[in-house]
């Protein structure tokens, strides 16, 4: 049985009158380990489909269309259930690296700890968590900037705390939205090696979404997406 499913996905977003469809039918699944990326350019659909498989937006109601997740259909979750989900079993990394300027590298990374053990919760595993994510943010190699600020960061060096971040909770999956979209060829590169360094050390399932065919041929696996279908694996 597959990690995580989605099947015969569609989401339509309004627009003032109009009405856009995104995804026609989309399906896609990933198995326990695996490295997927998605590629499609521009408006394919891509981003939606991986905020639909995170939960971040739910699909259109669709009599065969569905998202399971280690054999739990998300659709059956209610808000407090999926709210659970989204902060434990999934890590987001996002283009722009949604960073929280007023905090350091350190808080920024623990935040999604915050919110799964809530203000007592997290007090009584202070100690533990801020190793972890001193641990994630070293091996990242931000050792040195634990309490700088975003504004004080390289576009590289957010993404990487984006990345402690999403992994700062120990998730089995990852969903990254084009995290080497905002940087250059070079940088891009490196974000992704340390990426995929912390990876190999886990059985964590990843997918990434892409408009960059060399950023996808890093993956296991490569699936199309064009026209809000996905395609046949490359």
């Amino acid at each position: 049985m597959p990690l995580l499913e989605g099947h015969n996905l569609s989401k339509t977003y309004r627009m003032g009158k109009a009405l856009v469809p995104v995804l026609r039918g989309a399906s896609i699944s990933l198995n326990q380990g695996e490295f997927v990326a998605v590629l499609g350019a521009s408006g394919s659909g891509k981003s939606t489909l991986m905020h639909l498989l995170g939960g971040l937006d739910r699909p259109d109601s669709s009599p065969a269309g569905f998202i399971n997740f280690a054999g739990v259909t998300l659709s059956s979750l209610s808000t407090r259930a999926l709210d659970d989900y989204r902060t434990r079993s999934v890590g987001f990394v996002f283009q722009f690296y949604h960073l929280l300027p007023e905090l350091s590298v350190m808080e920024n990374a623990l935040l999604p700890a915050m919110v799964l053990y809530g203000k007592l919760g997290y007090l009584r595993k202070r100690s533990e968590l801020r190793a972890r994510a001193e641990s994630l943010l070293s091996e990242l190699g931000l050792g040195h900037r634990l309490r700088h600020r975003s504004n004080e960061l390289s576009g590289g060096e957010r993404q990487r705390v984006a990345i402690a971040r999403a992994l700062i909770n120990d998730p089995p999956l990852l969903l990254a939205d084009e995290p080497t979209g905002n940087l250059d060829t070079a940088t891009g590169s490196k974000v992704l090696d340390a990426l995929l360094a912390l990876r190999s050390k886990s059985s964590r399932t990843m997918l990434i979404v892409t408009h960059d065919p060399n950023t996808a041929a890093r993956a296991d696996r490569i699936v199309q997406i064009s026209d809000g279908k996905v395609h046949a694996s490359a």
